[in-house]
This record gives structure tokens, C-alpha cells and sequence, in this order.
């Protein structure tokens, strides 16, 4: 079984909150990044793929190993994942903004909304998010200069000001595809 979220948008006050009436059309519409996730034990977990579209970018995971149920999901702001994925860094948060997609009405862009698994272990999802671009050099470009990662947690988030999510379970850097 196959656990599937329909397409969400997310992000969209940010950018307005931020003095953009309009956010700039990105340039590279159609680039493409991938994060290979893997496991604390160095497995091999799926696929999360990033694809920028006119209206944001859209971040698809494939993914499986995970315990039955929700998990957090999340871009951090550090491209890295070893030795134990703390040196992903804390959520991607360029604007210092905060968390909570409940509480804050501008949360910062590494704000995802949590996938959820199968009893197989699988989960997949789309979710459309306007905080983030692939454009490098642009504000809350992925690749800036220390890249970024994708972390899934053992738990879902909590949505409020504390993520709750616990461990991280999987990450994967964000690589240009």
C-alpha cells in the first residue's frame, strides 16, 4: 500500500509577507534537483525530486523504510547529511521567520506539510511550495552557499512553534539533477 497527500500549496503568505506583492517569475523553470535519501545505517531510501515550475517548486518524494504512519518532512539549510544527519543544520529559515505552518503566519520555507507511510513502509507525495526556488543567487535559492538537504523524521510534525518531529530518520542533500 501506498500512502499518497494530494498536491498542497504552501508558502505563499511568506512571499507576500515579505514587502513581494508578486513573486519574480523564476528563471529556470523546468531545472530539476534530486536528494537520494538514505537511512542512518547508510541504506538506500527513495527519492526526493525538486522541479521548479512557474509558481514555486515542486518537491515529489518516493520513499521507503519508514515505520507506518506520519513523519515530518522538511528542507534543512545545510547541505550536508553525515555522520548523523545534525549536520543538515535546522530548518531552512534564510528570513529567520520561525516554525509552525499553525502559528505563524509567515513560517519559514523549509516548512513541509509531513508524509505519511503505508504499512509497507512506502509513502509517497507532492507538495507545491512558492517559499523556495532552485535559481541560484536568488533569495531563498536552495543552493546558496552551503546548499541544503531533505530530512524526514521518525515522527510527524506538530505544526506549532516546536516541530516535535524527533529523530531523523532519512536525508538526502539537494543536488542540481
Amino acid at each position: 500500500m501506498i500512502a499518497m497527500i494530494g498536491l498542497v500549496a504552501i508558502g505563499l503568505l511568506t512571499l507576500a509577507a515579505c514587502g513581494e506583492s508578486e513573486p519574480a517569475a523564476p528563471s529556470d523553470v523546468g531545472a530539476r534537483a534530486v536528494a537520494m535519501m538514505t537511512g542512518s545505517d547508510g541504506a538506500s531510501m527513495g527519492t526526493v525530486t525538486l522541479t521548479q515550475v512557474p509558481s514555486g517548486v515542486l518537491v515529489s518524494a518516493d520513499v521507503q523504510g519508514l515505520s507506518a504512519g506520519g513523519h515530518g518532512f522538511h528542507i534543512h539549510g545545510v547541505g550536508a547529511c553525515a555522520p548523523d544527519f545534525t549536520a543538515a543544520g535546522g530548518h531552512f529559515d534564510p528570513d529567520e521567520t520561525g516554525h509552525g505552518l499553525l502559528v505563524n503566519d509567515t513560517p519559514h520555507p523549509g516548512d513541509l506539510p509531513n508524509i505519511y507511510a503505508g504499512a509497507d513502509g512506502t509513502a509517497r507525495a507532492d507538495v507545491l511550495t512558492a517559499a523556495v526556488t532552485l535559481d541560484a543567487g536568488a533569495d531563498r535559492s536552495l543552493f546558496d552557499a552551503d546548499g541544503s538537504a531533505i530530512i524526514i523524521h521518525a515522527k510527524p510534525d506538530t505544526y506549532g512553534e516546536e516541530p516535535g518531529a524527533g529523530d531523523r530518520v532519512a536525508c538526502g542533500v539537494i543536488q542540481r539533477a
